[in-house]
């Protein structure tokens, strides 16, 4: 099915989730483009599981609505789907070899030579049953049986955890091989270079809400930081809090970080008029995003000052 090219691959609208009195996921709307790879950021807890699952009608949303290329989820679409969660559930009596011949048997578009591929890739034994696989093999395997229906959506859920760093590199060649070749991909990952390597376009959540999304370049390049140090204890900067421009202030003996919305050229002058022995201005990556998105109250750096500044 050819859909317009304007139309998003995923349209998540309002989606809300409860279990009991706990809410999961709160009114979260998402658009992703066709063809593009986007990153889902978040702290455990954050909703990002819980979101996969009603993408994919695994839980049944408390209110709000997902469409794939404009329509409903339906049955036929995960001929096209693909969809590795975070803690895989194999069939453990199989080996490898009946697993992909199970998975032949499902899916007319299996590549067989494309799976064998892969299982050389991952260093899979064939013969081996997958009980006795790692939980890294299994997430392994699982990945093998997504990639190898050449699907035009993927939705991963940490596929490299348990990977080694070799392995890990392998999943983020696919995740962008794909892409190339035209397919959506959404994944979630705890390691944020991968995201920030691979990913066009990310969303972060937190506490099941979403606090913000665009595209990574862009976002990069709104945001600095201005990281001044001292000959002694670094001020107080609390004036610079009232700042619009200034989203947090870390203050951690000599050293001060300002984290800053635009060029930052203002606010290193300020704290230049205070006598550092040296200030810079430095482009946030993605960590930095996501820290000051989330609060970062679990780094080495106490925050003293945090501002919303629409952030």
């Amino acid at each position: 099915m050819m859909m317009n090219e304007g139309t998003p691959a995923i349209s998540i609208d309002r989606l809300t989730k409860r279990y009991g009195q706990t809410l999961a996921v709160e009114s979260l709307s998402l658009s992703v483009p066709q063809g593009t790879i986007f990153g889902l950021l978040g702290t455990n807890g954050a909703g990002k599981t819980t979101t996969f699952k009603c993408m994919l009608g695994l839980a049944r949303p408390s209110e709000g609505s997902v469409s794939f290329e404009g329509r409903p989820l339906t049955p036929p679409l995960f001929e096209r789907l693909a969809y590795v969660p975070e803690k895989c559930a194999l069939y453990e009596w199989m080996t490898g070899a009946q697993l992909l011949e199970m998975q032949r048997r499902s899916f007319s578009r299996y590549d067989d030579k494309r799976a064998n591929e892969l299982m050389d890739l991952f260093a899979l034994d064939r013969k081996k049953k997958l009980g006795k696989f790692s939980k890294g093999q299994q997430t392994a395997m699982a990945l093998v049986l997504a990639f190898s229906i050449h699907p035009e959506i993927l939705v991963l859920d940490e596929p490299a955890a348990g990977l080694d760093p070799v392995h890990q590199r392998h999943v983020l060649d696919l995740i962008i091989g794909e892409s190339a070749g035209g397919a959506t991909v959404v994944f979630s990952s705890h390691q944020i270079g991968q995201v920030e390597r691979a990913a066009e376009r990310v969303a972060i959540m937190h506490q099941g809400t979403l606090r913000l999304a665009g595209e990574v370049e862009q976002l990069k390049s709104d945001l600095k930081v201005v990281e001044a140090t001292f000959d002694t204890d670094a001020p107080s900067l609390n004036g610079l809090s009232a700042e619009p421009s200034v989203g947090q202030i870390q203050r951690a003996g000599r050293l001060v970080r300002v984290y800053v919305k635009g060029n930052g050229d203002e606010i290193a002058r300020k704290i230049g008029d205070m006598h550092p022995r040296s200030v810079r201005i430095l482009d946030q990556n993605l960590e930095d995003i996501f820290l000051t998105t989330v609060g970062s109250s679990g780094s080495a750096m106490a925050a003293d000052v945090a501002g919303a500044s629409g952030r």
